[in-house]
């Protein structure tokens, strides 16, 4: 009788390191599966912990949006407020005059938080506006790139307003991270400053959502954000008296168009009678008074003396230097025993036809038989 053949030996051991290799596999997808649904319980906290205080509606988030270190917060807007027809008609409006100003550039600017996030369109935008160069790189493709450039605006940008008393709402990381209400904030401080010649829809508010993380907790509180309040008014704060009292300029355009040519042409043959002086001449009221020069230097001509060139900018390059030649030239009005123009010097320098009729038809009120 022949004896059965042996197993092999190394059969058994073989067999282990096949189950230990399987049971390896199963315990890295369980610890996967685990890790995954931790993920999607802390999401779905996240968005209960949100939704809940605002049912039936929902909030388009990120997941990413629920994932916070702790003490870390996120704000979104509740989507009820971006169906407000003012809410859109904001961002409308806003749309429409950045890709006014920037038609030249070929620049078409279609979502604010896509389009705005990197600085590029900012600094475009900027540049134009305040008629200055900044020292940027063109094109940034990485993160610090654009943060670097995003920085650089930003910093041109609160120059210009920290003194006129506005409040930075806005910052690097915010705008960078898509943050609808900080570019909301941002751009509607620059139409203000620049007196942009649109229209901004008045008292928008928008409900904001803000999620907090505490021990290990989400939280959230909704906030009302408001981001314009009345367009009329004048104080960058918003303190001075809203309306202006109407004029006969506002009926002539109102109700006589058909006249204000001749009263353009009685304005530029009253100004050219004391410019042509100084073998200077006026044909178009609106963009020669813009930056400021001819009136600092009329206003010479009308009171007989001479103004001091280190008093003004005699070649303008900049928004803030037309600024500066107006309100010198409002200051000489107001010298010459004047009352303060109406007028803002920074409408007079976006070509404001309206406002620079005024403060001509001033100086002709007073001026017109001095010889």
């Amino acid at each position: 009788m022949s004896a059965q053949p042996l197993r092999s030996p190394t059969l058994r051991p073989h067999r282990m390191k096949k189950e230990e290799s399987f049971l390896g596999k199963l315990g890295g997808t369980l610890a996967r599966k685990k890790k995954a649904k931790e993920v999607s319980d802390l999401q779905e906290e996240g968005k209960n912990a949100i939704n809940a205080p605002m049912n039936p509606s929902t909030v388009d988030i990120h997941p990413e949006d629920t994932l916070l270190e702790e003490n870390e917060e996120r704000t979104m807007i509740d989507p009820n407020s971006k169906e407000d027809p003012k809410f859109k008609e904001l961002i409308k409006v806003l749309i429409d005059w950045i890709n006014d100003v920037l038609v030249e550039e070929r620049i078409i600017v279609k979502q604010l938080e896509e389009d705005l996030y990197d600085g590029q369109v900012l600094q475009k935008l900027l540049e134009k506006l305040a008629d200055r160069k900044l020292n940027v790189a063109e094109v940034t493709q990485s993160e610090i790139g654009q943060k670097q450039k995003l920085q650089t605006v930003l910093e041109a940008v609160h120059d210009l307003l920290r003194p006129h008393g506005w409040t930075i709402k806005w910052n690097v990381d915010s705008i960078h991270g898509k943050n609808l209400i900080s570019i909301l904030h941002l751009l509607v401080a620059l139409a203000m400053h620049f007196r942009a010649p649109i229209r901004l829809p008045e008292h928008v508010s928008v409900q904001v959502v803000v999620v907090r993380k505490r021990e290990g907790l989400l939280q959230t509180t909704h906030v009302s954000e408001e981001l314009t309040t009345t367009t009329d008014c004048i104080d960058f704060n918003f303190l001075f008296p809203l309306k202006p009292e109407r004029d006969a300029f506002d009926t002539l355009f109102d109700h006589a168009p058909d006249k204000l040519s001749v009263v353009k042409k009685s304005l530029i043959t009253f100004v050219n009678k004391h410019l042509n002086k100084l073998n200077l001449e006026v044909t178009e009221l609106e963009t020669q008074f813009a930056d400021g020069v001819y009136l600092v230097l009329l206003m010479g001509l009308l009171e007989d003396y001479f103004v001091p060139l280190h008093n003004f900018y005699l070649t303008p390059e900049s928004f803030d230097q037309k600024v500066h030649n107006v309100s010198f030239a409002f200051e000489l009005m107001q010298d010459g025993g004047l009352k303060k123009p109406k007028a803002r010097p920074e409408d007079v320098v976006n070509l404001d036809l309206k406002s620079t009729l005024r403060v001509l038809y001033n100086l002709f009120t007073k001026y017109k038989n001095v010889e």
